[in-house]
């Protein structure tokens, strides 16, 4: 009811009113807004002297008992509120009507809903307890925050700040951060984030709250602590610091909550006695270091010791130190697998409900039985490929959503025809469907280190959209004529088309097709049941195709770099299982360049949709972004590869990739890994964005160095890429009857959408990181590692900090601390043989080197890129996530395996056949110079870093730098 929906705005703020909207506006919610201020039985004008909580109560009323009239009495009405004067005054007033508490709803409306009973009593009870101890504390623990108004007039004129806090995890307790947000950053001029520094400064703000922030004095600066910390009570190193004193504020004032759903973990028996006599008011951990302890009222906490709970936060009053909240329900048991997973799903907020019946009624048949078959009405409208075109996939191996297969052959006039084939979900999605609008509101495929949760329901996913082998499948395909020897695109077209895959193709084989390496054909099952000959030939043309594709992407990729792509490193870590979920190993993923022939022609057909979208919709075009980044957080890149005597230009995205591409060390090539792994770190995040809400030269792709880019090859697992095909098909239609462009998104709401999706594919990443985190932790927990050869390894310093250094371990791709002081004071003693004990002594700290000296004058020093023999351990939490904790076990490098030797030989190859590729497309374009002039003109305009963006950049950048992710490894 309209007047309902305003009341929430009045009596509880936009926020909550937002939400509310955004509930009903969902259509699985089956909602309905009636305007009863607009009808002419229900409407009330306002009497002299009333009150507008009291005005809009009567107005609800008389809608409820004009709609119960409208339905004949057929249907009673309930009206649902805690005014008990209104109870009382309209409770028996009309039969059929019913005013009521929502106690009292719950409990002859709802009897059997145990949950709902428990969670209102939790709330109830949560606020009684916020009443009594607002009447008992008049003490301030913080002060109040400034009046809304004050905030922002005081933000326009330039005195207070407007950003994003974001709670440095690995010292909870101590350090956060504020992001600036555009228009502060552009008045301000500040080069840095605002170091908010204590949890008074804080001023009862939560990771996440968008803030004001006052500026504190010169004087009163601080530096950023470097000294590594184990957990966030451990702030005995809190003022050690190297770092210059960088601009430093207090709250004054919560813009915007961003409270959500928080796991937490209640308190052992004995922690449980020293919180006080009132047994019933328990101080809950956050599973995420960087939320505060939360108060809630409940009588069960000895019964849920030892599980994972979620709580909410209702109110943080100035009088209270911890925020005060109630119980929602409980996870699973602290430690078990399901427990743990689902602890980081709700983390990230990511729901995984099954989908709904009415979703599944409107999905296409296709049983064993009765295979889904193509539409005769819908191949006349397609171009058919079936018979003409050799079409086959590349992804990992087991994978099931099969979103892009690949084509390519030789035209009757000589010239190369490539194609790029997509799935085509939205033909089987259609706009507002209850299946879109799930899908929309996942917005993504979450990849988990052990499952996934998927986007669509399976019957679409791994079966009828899924571009298997040997089946006809509906797709979208963009075809390029090249030039023979050129590979330069002579024309593009855009079709709805019918493809048969001829073979599924997983990474492995296809390299070693590549490679000439003819071992693993019997792998291939599209060429089993074949007899020799017809095998042979069948071999050869896709053999064909392979390298023919290999060198198109050569050819793509090299024009891309003359414009300064940049080729980044990242660690991606895949969990063995064995068939009882046992974890068997954890294996870096090795680089193929088949993996970057398949990324090449995908980015590729992206690049040529979005030009194609932005063309014909100018105004509300789905695009992706990559903003250059902030030249401060380059600055630890630039100090470690100084060590090594690289010098690193960041000026633009041309000067970072020739910068890396020198720095290589010929007898170390995990030096020029970890550089790149840096440089990764220090990027801003790409987005998605509606072209109406960006001028032109905002659009551009940093990291691929393309003028437009956006999302079209996925429409299995991203909803961007649903979106981008519906406006890929409304672009190019010939059938000017059918209402595709009515029902695409305005600029506003498309705007929306984006802004959504990269919330959602952040959560995303997140989820599948900290899982990953999870899986590693797990190998490790139950060995013993003085028994276990497999917690030994080696690494690699590539950070110094006050009394440590961090480690990268790349046999498990892992990044920890390493302490070269302990708890007792003892400092790290290295022996002749190269073993290693601890001693009483003391540590020097210099840029790119640390020196630990014992009183009896042993010292030992450990420098950036250093190869070490480490100790992995893991190390268990009651109330966080588990962590790897890394012991130095001997100064010198660990003996490698032939596994790591081979891993490094594929390196060593993979650098060969990239130098050859090299010097053959720089004999290609020498050939082409005022092709090259044209093409350095657009790098300078697309290309080069125009000074400091007005791009704010996402708040997660924080955990991604490189410090935080190596250092998240501690309890």
């Amino acid at each position: 009811m309209q007047t309902a929906c305003q009341a929430v705005q009045h009596q509880r703020g936009r926020r909550q009113y937002n939400k509310l909207r955004n509930l009903m506006k969902d259509a699985r919610h089956d909602c309905i807004l009636f305007a009863n201020e607009f009808q002419q039985h229900c409407y009330l004008p306002r009497e002299r002297g009333e009150s507008m909580e009291k005005w809009q109560t009567r107005s609800i009323y008389n809608a409820a008992v004009w709609y119960y009239n409208h339905c004949l009495g057929q249907m009673p009405v309930v009206m649902v509120t805690e005014d008990e004067d209104a109870i009382r005054q309209y409770g028996n007033e009309t039969e059929g009507v019913f005013v009521i508490s929502f106690k009292n709803y719950l409990d002859n409306f709802w009897v059997d809903l145990n949950a709902a009973h428990e969670l209102f009593d939790s709330i109830l009870q949560s606020r009684r307890e916020r009443e009594s101890e607002s009447q008992e504390n008049n003490g301030k623990e913080y002060p109040e925050h400034l009046l809304m108004e004050v905030l922002e007039a005081g933000i326009k004129s330039g005195r207070y700040i407007q950003g994003i806090l974001n709670v440095n995890k690995h010292r909870a307790q101590m350090e956060a951060f504020v992001r600036l947000q555009g228009a502060s950053r552009k008045k301000k001029d500040l080069q840095s984030d605002i170091l908010i520094y204590g949890t008074k400064a804080r001023n009862r703000a939560i990771h996440g709250d968008v803030v004001a922030v006052e500026l504190l004095p010169l004087h009163e600066w601080k530096g950023r602590t470097v000294a590594l910390c184990e957990n966030e009570a451990d702030e005995k190193a809190s003022g050690d610091t190297s770092s210059e004193p960088m601009p430093t504020g207090r709250v004054v004032g919560i813009i915007q909550k961003n409270w959500r759903d928080y796991v937490v973990t209640f308190p052992s028996k004995e922690e449980s006695q020293t919180q006080g006599k009132n047994v019933q008011k328990i101080l809950v951990t956050p599973w995420d270091y960087r939320i505060p302890k939360i108060r809630i009222s409940t009588q069960q906490a000895e019964a849920l010791q030892d599980c994972r709970v979620i709580v909410r936060i209702d109110t943080w009053e100035s009088t209270s130190v911890y925020p005060n909240g109630h119980f929602v329900r409980v996870l699973g048991r602290i430690g078990d697998l399901e427990g743990e997973i689902a602890a980081i799903l709700v983390e990230n907020g990511i729901s995984v409900a099954p989908f709904s019946e009415v979703q599944m009624s409107e999905m296409p048949v296709s049983t064993l039985e009765n295979p889904w078959r193509v539409n005769p009405e819908e191949e006349l409208k397609r171009v058919d490929l079936r018979d003409t075109h050799l079409v086959f996939s590349i992804d990992p191996k087991g994978c099931e959503d099969v979103d892009d297969t690949l084509s390519v052959r030789t035209l009757a006039n000589e010239n190369l025809e490539l194609g790029v084939h997509i799935a085509d979900v939205t033909h089987f999605v259609p706009v507002n469907s209850y299946t879109d609008l799930e899908a929309r509101a996942r917005a993504t495929t979450y990849y988990l280190a052990d499952r996934r949760y998927d986007m669509l329901p399976s019957v679409l996913s791994a079966d009828i959209c899924s571009l298997l082998s040997g089946v006809d499948r509906y797709a979208v395909s963009v075809m390029w004529e090249l030039d023979k020897t050129s590979y330069e695109i002579q024309r593009v077209w855009y079709n709805r088309t019918i493809i048969r895959s001829a073979y599924k193709l997983h990474y492995e084989a296809a390299q070693g097709l590549l490679d000439g390496d003819l071992s693993g054909v019997d792998e291939i099952l599209e060429l089993k049941e074949l007899d020799e000959r017809t095998r042979q030939q069948k071999l050869n043309e896709l053999v064909w195709a392979i390298g023919k594709l290999t060198d198109i992407a050569r050819h793509v990729r090299a024009k891309r770099d003359s414009c300064g792509a940049l080729e980044l490193e990242g660690v991606e870590i895949r969990v063995l299982l064995d068939d009882k979920k046992n974890i068997h190993d954890l294996i870096p993923k090795q680089p193929l360049e088949v993996h970057e022939t398949v990324a090449e022609c995908m980015i590729l057909a992206n690049h040529w949709v979005a030009k194609k979208i932005w063309e014909k919709f100018p105004q509300q075009a789905l695009l992706r972004q990559h903003p250059p980044p902030r030249q401060e957080f380059f600055s630890e890149l630039r100090e470690c590869a100084s060590a090594k005597g690289f010098v690193i230009d960041t000026w633009s995205n041309k000067a970072l990739a020739d910068s890396l591409d020198r720095a290589n060390d010929p007898l170390d090539p995990i030096v020029n890994k970890l550089l790149r792994s840096m440089a990764t770190q220090a990027m801003s995040n790409a987005l998605y964005f509606s072209t109406g809400s960006c001028s032109e030269e905002e659009f551009h792709h940093y990291g691929l160095a393309l003028d437009k880019y956006t999302h079209f090859t996925s429409p299995i697992r991203r909803y961007a890429d649903i979106a981008v095909h519906r406006l890929l098909v409304a672009a190019t239609l010939k059938d000017t009857k059918e209402n595709i462009k009515d029902s695409l998104f305005s600029n506003k709401d498309l705007d929306e959408l984006c802004s959504y999706i990269n919330n959602r594919n952040r959560a995303a990443q997140r989820a599948q990181k900290q899982s990953t985190e999870l899986f590693q932790c797990m190998y490790f927990k139950d060995k013993v590692a003085e028994a276990d050869e497999r917690c030994v390894a080696d690494g690699v310093i590539y950070s110094i900090r006050t009394n440590g250094v961090l480690v990268f371990v790349p046999r498990y791709g892992i990044k920890a601390p390493a302490y070269l002081k302990n708890k007792e004071g003892l400092v790290i003693s290295c022996q002749s043989d190269g073993s290693c004990e601890w001693k009483p002594g003391f540590l020097q700290h210099f840029q790119n080197r640390i020196t630990s000296t014992t009183t009896a004058g042993e010292s030992v020093t450990l420098s950036l890129f250093e190869h070490i023999t480490v100790k992995i351990l893991g190390q268990s939490s009651r109330c966080h996530a588990d962590t790897l904790k890394l012991e130095i076990v001997s100064n010198t490098p660990y003996e490698t395996t032939d596994a790591d030797v081979s891993q490094n030989s594929h390196v060593m190859k993979s650098d060969l056949v990239k130098e050859v590729t090299k010097s053959a497309e720089e004999a290609q374009l020498a050939q082409e110079r005022a092709r090259a002039e044209i093409i350095q003109e657009e790098y300078q305009e697309y290309c080069q870093t125009k000074g400091t963006s007005l791009y704010q950049l996402l708040e997660e950048i924080r955990d991604l730098d490189l410090l935080d992710v190596s250092a998240g490894n501690r309890a």
